[in-house]
């Protein structure tokens, strides 16, 4: 934890950050080659825009990579949010993709992957009966 004081003392930014935090982690990343797990070692930078003490600002940081990792990443991987090339209207798009999400995660199965797999099926399904209904 620092004093932002001295740090903004002569920007723009002065009213505006009050604190600065920086976190010091060891990550360890799967070698799918290797089997092993590799070691590093990365700092974070954090701005608060009012004194904080450690503990609260641990807290917070914990809780926003909380939501990322749960979430966001989840969309990211199994939605493919980042790779959405859509550029008309993409917030329909999001919510729409949001809203898939919920509902994949009130059934509460394995994944969020296999449940998209078994409402595509479920949905091919529904489609070939009503086809095979109106040909008889």
């Amino acid at each position: 934890m620092f004093d932002a004081g001295p740090a903004v003392k002569d920007t723009q930014r002065k009213p505006h950050v009050a604190a600065i935090i920086r976190v010091e982690r060891s990550v360890g990343s799967y070698q799918p080659a290797t089997g092993l797990w590799k070691q590093s070692h990365e700092s974070s930078i954090y701005l608060s825009n009012r004194p904080v003490d450690a503990k609260t600002a641990a807290c917070a940081i914990r809780n926003h990579w909380g939501i990322e990792n749960t979430s966001h990443h989840a969309r990211d991987v199994t939605l493919r949010e980042d790779a959405s090339r859509i550029r008309k209207n993409p917030d329909v798009f999001a919510r729409m993709r949001s809203r898939a999400s919920n509902i994949l995660r009130c059934n509460q199965s394995e994944t969020i992957s296999q449940d998209r797999f078994a409402a595509a099926i479920a949905g091919i399904e529904a489609v070939l009966a009503m086809t095979l209904s109106r040909e008889r």
